[in-house]
C-alpha cells in the first residue's frame, strides 16, 4: 500500500513536471502552483515554474521592472507620443500617476534659433523647441530649471525658472 501510494505520488509529481513544461515562462505559472495541495506537488510547479522562469530572464526573454524603473521611464519619455511603450513597456502603477502631467528638470542650455525661437536642452538629455511667438530668450539664456506640463489637444507648455510660459515640442 505504501509503495503504491508512493508510486501514485511520482507519477503526478511527474505528471505536473511534465504539464509545467508545456506552459510558458511568466509568473503566472509561478502562481498557480498556490492552489496545489499536495505539499511535493506544490513544491514539483514551484521549482519547474521558477527554473523556467530563470533561464527565460537569462536568456532575455523575460525581466523585472521595479516601480521605480518605471516611473523614470515615464520622466525621460515625457513629450514623446509612444502609442505602445505604455501598453508593453509601462504597466499601471494604479492611483494618480497613471498619467505623467507635470515634469521639472534642471536645463543644460538654452540658445536660440535662426528665427529666434528658443531651443532648450535638458540635463536628462531632452531637447525642447518652442513652438509659439512668446518672447524668452532676451532673460532666460541663463536658466536653471524648466517645468514642463501638458496643455490641451496633446500640446505642452514650458515655463524656465519663473518666467512666462511659452508653446514647445520635444525634439530628442
Amino acid at each position: 500500500m505504501f509503495r503504491s501510494f508512493i508510486a501514485a505520488v511520482t507519477i503526478s509529481v511527474v505528471g505536473q513536471a511534465a504539464l509545467a513544461e508545456d506552459a510558458s515562462a511568466s509568473t503566472a505559472a509561478v502562481y498557480a502552483c498556490v492552489g496545489l495541495e499536495d505539499d511535493a506537488e506544490r513544491l514539483a510547479c514551484y521549482d519547474s515554474a521558477v527554473g523556467r522562469l530563470k533561464q527565460a530572464e537569462e536568456a532575455g526573454e523575460v525581466t523585472t521592472v521595479s516601480r521605480e524603473d518605471i516611473e523614470e521611464v515615464r520622466r525621460e519619455s515625457f513629450g514623446f507620443s509612444l502609442p505602445s511603450l505604455p501598453r508593453l513597456a509601462l504597466p499601471s502603477l494604479g492611483g494618480d500617476e497613471e498619467k505623467l502631467n507635470r515634469i521639472t528638470v534642471a536645463v543644460d542650455r538654452v540658445r536660440a534659433d535662426a528665427f529666434g525661437k528658443a531651443i532648450v536642452t535638458l540635463e536628462n538629455g531632452q531637447v525642447w523647441r518652442q513652438i509659439d511667438d512668446t518672447r524668452v530668450l532676451e532673460i532666460r539664456r541663463g536658466a536653471e530649471m524648466a517645468e514642463i506640463r501638458r496643455a490641451s489637444l496633446g500640446s505642452f507648455k514650458m515655463k524656465l525658472d519663473d518666467g512666462r510660459s511659452f508653446r514647445a515640442k520635444r525634439e530628442q
